[in-house]
């Protein structure tokens, strides 16, 4: 069984506009002809907080657009789990068959869809990928929107290694005095890295256990490498146990959790989790079990206590750092992939250039840069009337 929806899936025009009240409209175009027609069909590999988010924001700029000049309509359909890669597929080859304007897709996995991939861009349909920017072999992808998921894992792992002594804006080392809109990006964790010598980096100690995705898949594969290889310079940082596969699901997340926190009744300082899903499990087992370190608690090493960190970046999860409940989390911009998405969508429909590229720099988040991200997330207005203006696409 899919998951469909058409226009807004997952809130009314008027609660997803509430929601998200930053997010500006552009200037009111003088409307003199008919609309321009326009259906993006949107493929995400399931509709958990992360993908709703996303489609939220897809939906959310293309009511933008139909202010001004545009009749876009989101197709969004996706498979019932992350780990359906036959239905994804399939879904791939009904949006072909509808002769859908675009098709924007999140992989599930890479492989699976790329046959697929190829035949929407011989039957003439652009293809946008988001959550993703390394290129999909064979596969004329139009625009690219997203992060390497490698670097997206480092700016956890050096989330971790700051929380337990390392210099940067967490826990116990020395402190970096940052703005507010500072990006947290790897570059930024990489220079202080840079200034730190073998014996401070070897001063650093916890222990800690991982979450993974799909065990052996492309996204969760780029992520552990990250995670492990910033971890590398810490031999004080251990990682106990192997690595318990959550499918990038909360209630495989939650189970994982469980089995970590039994196998470990103490001296277990955090656990990550390669997605916030996970991540939302873990904390609320840890919670549970009164084992749930918060930030006010601080870093206390050895103890019952343990730490989350995770990767995505959701409404949900947001409130759970800004409460303190989740010391960390690096965010992957889903409210960008959905935003830009409809807007290079409504482009490469008209024939207008977009960017091969959109680098969404995964960075940090943390109690004191939450609300940064949620519920007013910052992009930048969308120029629909000029779009509209430039616009060769014939209805």
């Amino acid at each position: 069984m899919f998951n469909w929806s058409a226009k807004v899936p997952f809130y009314t025009a008027v609660a997803a506009t509430a929601l998200w009240p930053a997010v500006a409209a552009g200037p009111a175009a003088a409307q003199s002809d008919a609309p321009i027609d326009i259906t993006i069909g949107w493929v995400p590999p399931d509709i958990t907080g992360v993908f709703k988010t996303a489609t939220d924001f897809f939906e959310l700029a293309a009511e933008d657009a139909n202010k001004n000049g545009f009749n876009v309509t989101v197709l969004t359909k996706s498979p019932t789990s992350p780990t359906a890669f036959a239905e994804q597929v399939s879904i791939i080859e009904d949006m072909i068959q509808r002769k859908v304007d675009l098709i924007a897709v999140s992989p599930a996995e890479v492989a699976t869809v790329t046959p697929a991939l190829k035949r929407a861009t011989e039957a003439g349909i652009p293809v946008i990928v988001v959550n993703l920017l390394e290129p999909i072999e064979g596969v004329d992808v139009s625009s690219y929107i997203g992060f390497d998921n490698t670097q997206g894992a480092e700016v956890s792992a050096y989330s971790v290694v700051d929380y337990f002594g390392g210099p940067g804006v967490l826990g116990t080392g020395d402190k970096v005095e940052v703005a507010g809109d500072t990006y947290l990006d790897l570059a930024f964790w990489e220079d202080l890295a840079s200034k730190m010598t073998d014996e401070q980096k070897a001063s650093i100690k916890a222990r800690g256990a991982i979450i993974e995705g799909v065990a052996g898949g492309f996204f969760s594969t780029a992520r552990l490498n990250g995670f492990r290889q910033v971890l590398e310079q810490f031999p004080g940082i251990e990682i106990v146990g192997g690595t318990c596969s959550g499918d990038w699901n909360r209630e495989k997340g939650t189970r994982c959790a469980e089995d970590i926190l039994q196998a470990n009744p103490e001296g277990l300082d955090f656990i990550w989790a390669a997605s916030n899903e996970m991540g939302l499990g873990a904390m609320l087992v840890a919670g549970s079990q009164d084992r749930l370190e918060t930030a006010a608690d601080g870093a206390n090493v050895g103890d019952k206590k343990v730490a989350i960190f995770t990767n995505d970046v959701t409404p949900e999860s947001v409130d759970r750092i800004a409460e303190g409940k989740m010391i960390a989390e690096t965010t992957h911009g889903f409210a960008d992939w959905g935003w830009f998405g409809t807007k290079f969508a409504v482009e490469l429909a008209c024939g207008i250039e977009v960017p091969k590229t959109f680098d969404i720099r995964p960075r940090t988040v943390y109690v004191d840069n939450a609300r940064n991200f949620y519920p007013e997330p910052k992009l930048e207005p969308i120029d629909w009337v000029s779009i509209h203006d430039n616009c060769k696409k014939a209805n």
